[in-house]
């Protein structure tokens, strides 16, 4: 098979050479990096990396295909993706389809044969920064033009992007072939879950779904008053891409309901978004936590102190320092470099982490965080 020559260029002008695989075009984002040594459909398709451009750094692609059950949303959000070496054969029996094949399908611009490796030290020491793939402007410096033009990730709002712009229902659970918990918990009693979406993963639904609860999904832009005509048990604040400072409709909705009476549990940029609302702000962080295996340590005194292994993408962090005289406690230290994991609030119902419990893919170690939630919801009745 002939390979489409294709080059990468990043903000400082670096260049890397390599071939197209997926779609042809030219493609600007900013680019990051993902430890993951698996699930790298359930990456693509996650809308937290709308407009950004992924490297891989496990050095084989595409060797298990794609399949519509390992999406995370109904179809890739990244702007692109950089591999070491891509598989045009897949070799699994669940794959429907190739990895370039999906990727060409969703007009994704991708590019292979690049140092990962060297990639990778570079975004780590220089921090994460635009850059664009092209398989049509193979001149570095007309390509550095166009990633120079593009706007940086801080202060844009992309979860108006990636949100619902309908209400619906999510129904569906855990594939029972994927379920991990000792035994179901209890669905007599469905809770009501009103899901605020800034780009919410399925798989955070299918474990509000096996948990017991009746989750109903709702675009990021929703009224307070829309949201509690449902009367819900609890509030969920998901996931999403972007500068979370950005995201002013989704802080004063939590401002707002942190008076309602109702528990909040946040996951990422909902984290973020509680963090805020409680009076905390936020920062870029160097080059982000996107993988599966972050450590991150409840350091509370009555806690046991337990170190669990967690999946995270994110590329902000909430300043633990600004929440020194706010309603918020810091609960989870990130070990690898101290920045806040996990919040709750002195006295209510109200918790977040800025890693990802359902962790598909990834370790379980967090999935209790569902069940907390769960438990404050049926406090509150």
């Amino acid at each position: 098979m002939a390979k489409q020559p294709a080059i990468l260029v990043l903000a400082d002008g670096t260049t890397y050479k390599g071939y197209g695989f997926g779609a042809s075009g030219t493609a600007i984002g900013e680019v990051v990096f993902n430890t993951g040594m698996t699930g790298y459909q359930e990456v693509l398709t996650d809308p937290s990396y709308c407009q950004q451009i992924v490297t891989f750094t496990c050095p084989e692609l595409g060797n298990t295909g794609v399949t519509p059950e390992d999406e995370e949303s109904d179809h890739p959000q990244v702007k692109g993706a950089i591999a070491r070496n891509v598989t045009f054969t897949p070799s699994n029996w669940r794959s429907r389809q190739s990895l370039p094949d999906y990727l060409k399908a969703h007009n994704i611009v991708s590019i292979a044969g690049v140092d990962t490796r060297a990639l990778t030290r570079k975004i780590r020491s220089q921090g994460a920064m635009n850059g664009g793939i092209s398989t049509e402007i193979l001149d570095p410096q007309e390509l550095l033009d166009r990633v120079l033009a593009a706007p940086s990730m801080q202060g844009l709002n992309l979860a108006k992007e990636v949100t619902t712009s309908t209400i619906y229902e999510w129904q569906e659970p855990t594939p029972p072939a994927w379920e991990f918990i000792e035994a179901p918990p209890e669905t007599s009693k469905p809770l009501t879950v009103v899901a605020i979406d800034f780009g919410i993963k399925r798989n955070i639904l299918r474990r509000l779904v096996s948990y017991g609860c009746r989750v109903i999904v709702v675009p990021a832009d929703t009224t307070i008053e829309k949201i509690l005509s449902y009367n819900p048990d609890g509030i969920f604040l998901s996931n999403g891409p972007g500068d979370p400072a950005a995201v002013t409709e989704g802080i004063e909705t939590a401002k707002a309901l942190l008076n309602a009476d109702k528990p909040l549990f946040g996951i990422c940029l909902g984290h973020q978004i509680l963090g805020l609302s409680m009076g905390g702000d936020t920062f870029k962080l160097k080059f982000g936590h996107r993988g599966l295996n972050q450590p991150a340590k409840n350091q509370l005194p009555t806690s046991d102190r337990q170190v669990e292994i967690t999946s995270q993408n994110h590329g902000f962090a909430i300043d633990g320092t600004s929440l020194d005289n706010s309603s918020a406690q810091v609960t989870h230290l990130n070990l690898n470099d101290r920045t806040v994991a996990g919040l709750e609030h002195k006295s209510l119902p109200i918790f977040s982490v800025q890693y990802h419990p359902e962790a598909s893919p990834g370790p379980h170690d967090a999935d209790y965080l569902f069940q907390r939630f769960v438990n404050s919801m049926r406090a509150a009745k």
